[in-house]
């Protein structure tokens, strides 16, 4: 049996059965329908074999619960910058282009901060959204400010890598990524 076939038993065999239990859990049948629909798109990208009927549901039970919590997620940030966008004056407003946009962003933001490890997600936020010093993020993290500095870089490594990653899904580079590199600077 090739993999179509086996995402399409599955689909035939657990399909209504996942949207029952989303629907359980979101409490709208609608969501619950979209988010059974990237179940199985994410199984057709990343195609996996189930010994038993009880191990598919088992893992469309941990995917569902997933995708739930990135569900959950993704809208408390959306609330949060709606809440700031509120407290914006009317000529600030974006255009809602640009909400989808900054709300998308936000939450890839939000995801690489959670790859990140614990300490050096914490020290990035401190930094950027508290103006705290590396002597003061250190005191507080009980490290040096050497391993501070080293938090840091590795927080803006991965904002640089997360924005050419964005500007690549936009269409190409723009900005201070797209500027001409003079090859025979510093020779």
């Amino acid at each position: 049996m090739d993999t179509s076939e086996s995402i399409a038993d599955l689909y035939t065999d657990h399909h209504g059965w996942l949207q029952r239990l989303l629907r359980r859990r979101l409490g709208c049948s609608e969501t619950a329908a979209d988010l059974a629909h990237d179940a199985f798109l994410r199984l057709l990208a990343r195609p996996r074999r189930f010994d038993s009927p009880a191990g598919a549901r088992a893992y469309l039970s941990r995917m569902a619960r997933g995708l739930c919590v990135d569900l959950w997620r993704r809208r408390e940030i959306e609330q949060a910058w709606l809440v700031a966008l509120a407290e914006q004056p009317e000529p600030v407003a974006p255009s809602a282009e640009d909400r989808v946009a900054v709300i998308e962003t936000l939450y890839r933001v939000d995801a690489m901060l959670r790859r990140l490890p614990e300490k050096v997600a914490r020290a990035f936020l401190m930094a950027q959204l508290h103006g705290q010093g590396y002597k003061a993020i250190g005191a507080e993290l009980g490290v040096s400010e050497r391993m501070v500095k080293k938090y840091m870089a590795r927080a803006m490594l991965e904002c640089a890598l997360l924005e050419v990653r964005l500007h690549q899904e936009a269409g190409g580079l723009a900005g201070p990524l797209a500027a001409p590199v003079d090859e025979g600077a510093g020779r």
